[in-house]
């Protein structure tokens, strides 16, 4: 163990309950993470062996997407068995180890709940689709079609095409927001409720720390089954594939989003309390995404965090949308807590997605570690990875199959971590990797960036430790003092200390007017910072004040 990442190491059972309060949580896509025995695709026992990797970071906790047995059509997040680690990815043992070395390491460990849906091939959907009166009859959402065939309703699933698939064993339409063979769980039903609070207890009572809930909004329907609105085209803003599918073209006001899932985050907060756990839950709504969030987390009775997609979009991130965003934010989240995030297993990545040069890369990544909130950075981030071209051949993801040439799918963000640039597949896998290395990425391979000082790796590992010296950046007050013409300058306060963010988002040197008090630049941030009037193309300032 090299001093840096000695230095990194935390302690996982500190007294601090609130360690979730602007935690940096750093995002493992199993797949494409480590493979550990050849067979091209990551595992559990390679997340061990790159946790070194992790832990020098200085980062709070991992979020593990998910690794449960499934068929795999999406990827894991279509759950045969939720007790059960999938053969692909190792065994429970391995997961316990996982949990083990986390732990020594002082990370904190999240798993990816998948509530909302299972697979088709979960045993509990091969009994429902049975017949109308077995045990687990009304587990899914099933109902009959119109006189004429068609589905119950208009609503459309992300994955395109209806949300509805005819089903000739109970000739009855059954729901779907994804993939046909990821059924929707009536959550409407209340021993559905019970079985899956009690696999969140599973996991619990494996040591996790914590959970991160997919989809968190769709938990719960319309039970009228009442049609969506048209939306207004002005409104589309969707994140993933909004010129090629008609799922933007709806206001999502009963297919998702209903009242009835407050009472349920209450169950499950519940559950989470008596396990001192945490959740961030992901709420998938364009249009109303952080009025959601602000609902879920607030007083203290439901998940502790969650993120929206407000910085997950290809919009420009220029000083008037971080503005914009923030002040919306700050006006309706009340006592709720965010997550933010700019990059994700579902999006293109950042730097790709909003063209930024390296220091413009570097200057967003300081504005995330800066805002209220917890962070989630995605593999690949703190190495300044691209989004990788993958040709139509080598595709696995369905959604950019289905959607390919206009939408490329998914695949792009979730190629292997490059951790070695001599090696074979980049250190990956001694087999044919699941997806293809990108060339462009070896030049940024971990092995690589560990030797030069001003790496983007380099960067990373100085911002949070940075924001970690500073508890104003974990867990203070934030108030916003300028949004615009390139600008962004806020500043955050907690127990005393009040410290003031600046940022230049811009190719232009900017001239700035400090809010009064008496401000200290802080000497240890990593930037350069000569002059507390001006800042430099993409520079931030960072100063200090005792009260």
């Amino acid at each position: 163990m090299n001093l840096m990442q000695d230095m990194s190491r935390k302690d996982v059972h500190a007294p601090d309950q609130d360690w979730w309060r602007g935690a940096v949580i750093y995002q493992i896509y199993p797949r494409s993470f480590q493979d550990s025995n050849g067979d091209g695709i990551g595992d559990l026992s390679g997340i061990i062996h790159r946790l070194d990797h992790v832990a020098s970071l200085g980062v709070d906790a991992i979020w593990i997407s998910p690794f449960f047995r499934s068929p795999m059509l999406d990827f894991g997040y279509d759950v045969s068995d939720y007790r059960d680690v999938d053969p692909m990815f190792g065994s429970l043992g391995d997961f316990d180890a996982l949990i083990a070395r986390a732990h020594e390491l002082g990370i904190k460990v999240l798993i990816d709940l998948v509530l909302s849906h299972s697979s088709d091939q979960h045993a509990w959907f091969q009994e429902s689709r049975q017949s109308r009166e077995n045990a687990r009859a009304d587990w899914y959402v099933w109902a009959d079609a119109k006189p004429d065939g068609t589905p119950p309703n208009n609503w459309l699933s992300i994955f395109g095409g209806s949300a509805w698939e005819w089903d000739g064993e109970r000739m009855q339409y059954y729901l779907h927001n994804f993939l046909t063979s990821q059924p929707d769980l009536n959550l409407h039903n209340p021993d559905v409720q019970d079985a899956l609070l009690d696999v969140a207890r599973f996991w619990l009572e494996r040591g996790v720390d914590g959970f991160r809930l997919d989809t968190i909004n769709f938990y719960f329907h319309d039970k009228e089954l009442r049609d969506n609105p048209a939306l207004d085209p002005d409104q589309r803003n969707a994140t993933i594939a909004p010129e090629v599918n008609p799922y933007n073209w709806q206001d999502h006001l009963y297919d998702k989003n209903q009242p009835e899932n407050l009472a349920f985050l209450k169950r499950f907060r519940a559950v989470l309390d008596e396990f001192s756990a945490v959740a961030v839950g992901e709420v998938g709504d364009a249009q109303r995404g952080q009025e959601i969030q602000a609902a879920y987390t607030s007083g203290n009775d439901k998940v502790q965090m969650c993120y929206s997609f407000d910085f997950l979009s290809g919009v420009s991130p220029t000083a008037d949308r971080v503005g914009g965003v923030l002040r919306e934010f700050e006006a309706g989240v009340g006592d709720g807590w965010a997550c933010w995030a700019f990059s994700n297993h579902d999006v293109i990545r950042h730097a790709t997605r909003w063209q930024l040069s390296d220091a413009a890369y570097r200057t967003y990544a300081a504005l995330l570690l800066s805002l209220r909130g917890s962070v989630c950075l995605y593999q690949g981030e703190e190495l300044g990875l691209s989004e990788a071209y993958v040709a139509y051949e080598d595709l696995q993801d369905p959604y950019g199959i289905r959607f390919w040439p206009k939408f490329k799918g998914r695949d792009g963000c979730r190629t292997p971590m490059p951790w070695v640039a001599d090696n074979r597949n980049a250190g990956f896998s001694d087999g044919k990797p699941w997806l293809p290395i990108a060339m462009e990425h070896v030049a940024r391979a971990v092995s690589v960036q560990n030797t030069q000082p001003d790496a983007m790796l380099d960067f990373y590992r100085a911002m949070i430790a940075f924001r970690g010296r500073y508890p104003a950046l974990a867990k203070g007050d934030f108030t916003l003092i300028r949004a615009e013409e390139g600008v962004v300058i806020f500043t955050r306060s907690h127990d005393g200390q009040r410290l003031l963010c600046a940022f230049n988002l811009s190719d232009a040197g900017q001239d700035i007017a400090l809010p009064d008090g008496n401000w200290t630049l802080c000497e240890d941030a990593p930037f350069a910072t000569p002059d507390a009037q001006h800042i430099g193309p993409w520079q931030a300032l960072f100063a200090h004040e005792e009260t």
